[in-house]
């Protein structure tokens, strides 16, 4: 196993135990001896494993024990998309999602602009709330244009897909290719504080995020509110 795909390889696996529920938020993963003896790799590439979970906010040093499972966060679409490749599921172990409401809506200005359609034209909208061993945790509301309904016609169903883009670039052939989040904090609605089990003003974390695909095309906008308490973290390779 070479440096190069090595530590990939050795990051994967543990992000698939660590999503499934195998490696729990406080259990400890192997010492760096142990990694290298089980996976036949040098210790830099050991090192270089536990740098990207470290750098994805799965796990963190403690002292005097070593390197253990980082409390549960509200991933971005990168982990998800992660996550997906590894497991085949867009949710994390623990993870639950609810979908509330499915329809066709007229796009607000707001996410007229990101998918390059006039306000009001017609999109389809998904809403759902993501919990969290039983806790919600995010409010998520998706908007797709008809090219996209038209290759995933199950997002018109009431019942949660559980990897809408990648069934829906998967189908229309043509990859994910970048997304753009855009973040800002705001006093939550009141729909928002019921949907999230939130009381009084409360500071909520928005995340609008416009998913491409390599042809340019716009798969999906949506938006994301989470409670100003819940950890929202991000990892973007530099090289």
């Amino acid at each position: 196993m070479s440096e190069a795909s090595g530590y990939a390889d050795i990051a994967a696996h543990f992000r698939q135990t660590i999503r499934e529920g195998v490696l729990k938020p406080g259990d400890s993963l192997p010492s760096l001896r142990q990694v290298c003896e089980d996976f036949g790799v040098a210790q830099t590439t050991a090192n270089r494993a536990f740098r990207m979970l470290k750098n994805e906010g799965l796990t963190l040093p403690k002292p005097g024990v070593g390197t253990v499972v980082a409390a549960s966060v509200s991933d971005n679409i990168a982990g998800r998309v992660r996550t997906y490749t590894d497991t085949g599921r867009a949710l994390s172990a623990g993870e639950t999602s609810r979908i509330t409401e499915v329809g066709t809506v007229g796009a607000d200005e707001a996410i007229a602009v990101r998918l390059d359609i006039e306000p009001g034209t017609p999109v389809h909208v998904r809403r759902r709330v993501v919990s969290r061993d039983g806790v919600p945790v995010h409010l998520s509301s998706s908007y797709y244009p008809a090219f996209v309904v038209g290759v995933t016609p199950e997002l018109t169903e009431l019942v949660s897909t559980g990897a809408s883009r990648e069934l829906a670039a998967e189908r229309l052939g043509v990859p994910q290719a970048h997304v753009l989040e855009e973040v800002t904090s705001r006093l939550a609605t009141e729909p928002e504080q019921q949907a999230l089990g939130l009381t009084g003003s409360v500071i909520v974390t928005q995340v609008i995020r416009t998913v491409s695909l390599t042809d340019g095309r716009v798969i999906e906008v949506a938006v994301k509110v989470a409670s100003g308490a819940t950890a929202l973290k991000w990892s973007t390779p530099l090289v």
